[in-house]
């Protein structure tokens, strides 16, 4: 059973101002290198009209892991991730390097009347009995926490460009 993982945030700016962010190749350049962890890169970034697809890497050290994490990856996490973006909607696709664990979802950006907001709909799955759940859980926090600085990073991008 996989777990799910919501996140919610928001941005002061409108939602045609967050897309036109996330068809700019100098966000995601600038995104990857504040909150893509140590040697996160872009593998291939693809903009066609409104479509957007950013496959990236990112990585956990193992520093800021759980032991029930680094018991099974004492190097940290390197996290393969994936976005497209059609419009106001898209969809995420991770996995983590070396282990059975993966993150699939979706993603909206929708007007909130004082900017937008920006909204993960996605699973966590771990396929390691008895201590996936754990693993699961903690992949979570990282994720939402993750989640949590792309959003501040967009809006403060957004706010200087």
């Amino acid at each position: 059973m996989a777990t799910p993982l919501a996140f919610t945030g928001h941005s002061t700016h409108p939602m045609a101002a967050v897309r036109a962010a996330f068809a700019n190749e100098q966000y995601w350049k600038d995104r990857i290198e504040a909150v893509g962890g140590p040697n996160a890169r872009i593998d291939s970034l693809a903009i066609n009209g409104d479509q957007v697809r950013v496959d990236m890497v990112q990585t956990i050290p193992a520093s800021e892991l759980p032991a029930q994490i680094t018991a099974i990856k004492p190097d940290g996490l390197t996290i393969p991730r994936t976005e497209i973006w059609h419009g106001s909607g898209g969809t995420v696709e991770a996995y983590v390097d070396g282990a059975p664990a993966t993150i699939t979802g979706s993603l909206t950006v929708t007007e909130d009347g004082s900017g937008s907001t920006f909204v993960v709909d996605a699973t966590i799955e771990v396929k390691i009995p008895l201590f996936g759940k754990k693993i699961e859980a903690a992949i979570q926090q990282h994720l939402t926490e993750l989640l949590e600085r792309e959003a501040e990073f967009t809006d403060n991008w957004l706010s200087s460009h």
